[in-house]
């Protein structure tokens, strides 16, 4: 009972983390914050159905179609479709129209539903129509790179590309980190200072905003009628 999710990492640039997923007996999630956009479908009683999943700023409640089968494709860090601009999917998602098991409809073009071993293909695909493009500052900013112009320009293109200044997108993604940490049996103190916080009750501030969770509960999710949304150290 529940919601039962499994995933890899990638290799490629385009594609962050690939997944599946399962619900049964639940109908509400907790969505914790996410820094990329994404591609999901599923299929419920109701039907076949996909749509852009938008990056999420801080956690939330999100409803979940009940006895559904999910696959999705988490993109990369910068990493965004040319007529959704990331700015526009913050918090915010996009039905595609009149999908089925085999197709799905994106910028005026057919593409086939891929399975877990072709999102990597659908993605290069979606890059040499134009579809789908990356901003590499993004990657080397997080990276703790300094590119060659000015701060103001990497401000630019890093909001352009992901909805979020540098700073906000860290932030999540430090917490997401701590998450993960914490989930596998790290005390909270070794995560504040394997990971920079000022102390522990910076942390806590951060996954209450961010996962929706204290450190304790991420040790013990029994409690919790609403399942975690996909969590993962990108």
């Amino acid at each position: 009972m529940g919601l039962e999710i499994e995933g890899r990492a990638s290799d490629s640039p385009y594609v962050s983390y690939v997944w599946s997923s399962r619900s049964d007996g639940v109908d509400r999630m907790t969505a914790v914050a996410s820094t990329g956009c994404g591609l999901v479908f599923w299929e419920s009683p109701d039907g076949f159905f996909a749509s852009v999943a938008g990056p999420e700023s801080r956690a939330g409640t999100a409803p979940v179609p009940e006895e559904s089968a999910f696959f999705g494709i988490s993109f990369a860090l910068g990493t965004s479709l040319t007529h959704l601009p990331a700015p526009r999917l913050v918090d915010n998602g996009v039905d595609i129209p009149d999908a089925t098991r085999r197709s799905f409809w994106l910028k005026g073009s057919h593409w086939p539903v891929p399975g877990p071993d072709d999102a990597e293909a659908l993605a290069e695909r979606l890059v040499r129509a134009g579809v789908l493009v990356r901003d590499p500052l993004v990657a080397d900013v997080m990276r703790g790179g300094t590119p060659d112009v000015s701060a103001r320009t990497v401000q630019r293109r890093f909001q352009a590309a992901t909805g979020f200044t540098h700073g906000a997108a860290r932030q999540i993604e430090r917490a997401r980190h701590a998450a993960v940490l914490l989930r596998g049996g790290a005390a909270a103190g070794d995560v504040v200072h394997r990971l920079g916080y000022y102390d522990e009750p910076h942390l806590a501030r951060a996954l209450t905003r961010f996962i929706g969770r204290t450190a304790g509960q991420l040790r013990d999710e029994q409690g919790f009628a609403e399942p975690l949304s996909l969590l993962y150290k990108t």
